[in-house]
């Protein structure tokens, strides 16, 4: 369960402020995994790292009975200077989990090879997509957070990255920004649209998507 309670958030640009979260009160069911939808700007990048604790609001709070993942797709969280196992070390003391098993998992999901005991700071792009996704699924939780996941590697690793988040949402709920409505129709039963700072809620994942369409034409 996650509860949204006078949740509101803005921003100062250019000497204006900009309210993106506005005075949010909502509680997302539980067992779901929802498409978060809205067009460019619309605060749905913000509001997953309010839900995530990465991001403060200026008002209200989110109330949950459950574990939520970072935005998986949001690599801030890994110090440069540390290598690649030395930040999934640290993840995993950080969230009490085995950090043999997590490592083990992590090199084997990621497939970057030598790099994994390099500095993060030599990645490529690729490289921290591969590494922030295969540590986002070596951690159970409750609810995962999806912020724009692009295709990342090949063929077979993009198959195998679809296939362990199947898995695991299939004991959990998920959250997922996209603009890619056709990965939102593989994973989400259900569909959130954030306009004007407020939340619609559609239980058919179609309406969902017609709404978000309509709000894109009239833009």
């Amino acid at each position: 369960m996650i509860r949204f309670e006078n949740l509101s958030k803005s921003f100062w640009i250019r000497g204006h402020r900009k309210l993106v979260i506005d005075n949010l009160n909502l509680e997302l069911p539980t067992g779901k995994s929802l498409g978060l939808l809205g067009r460019n700007g619309a605060g749905k990048s913000t509001l997953l790292q309010i839900i995530a604790g990465t991001l403060a609001p200026d008002t209200g709070r989110v109330v949950t009975d459950g574990t939520i993942s970072w935005p998986v797709g949001f690599g801030g969280s890994f110090h440069r200077e540390l290598t690649g196992a030395q930040n999934v070390r640290f993840v995993a003391r950080v969230y009490g989990v085995d950090s043999d098993q997590l490592i083990a998992f992590v090199e084997n999901f990621a497939e970057i090879g030598q790099h994994f005991n390099m500095p993060v700071r030599s990645y490529s792009a690729g490289m921290k997509a591969r590494l922030i996704f295969g540590l986002s699924m070596g951690v159970k939780f409750d609810t995962y957070l999806i912020d724009e996941v692009t295709a990342v590697g090949d063929a077979n690793f993009n198959r195998k990255s679809k296939a362990i988040f199947r898995e695991r949402v299939k004991d959990a709920s998920a959250i997922m920004v996209s603009h890619q409505m056709r990965q939102v129709k593989q994973f989400c039963d259900t569909g959130i649209v954030l306009n004007d700072g407020r939340l619609e809620y559609y239980e058919d994942l179609d309406e969902a998507i017609a709404r978000h369409e309509a709000i894109n034409l009239a833009a």
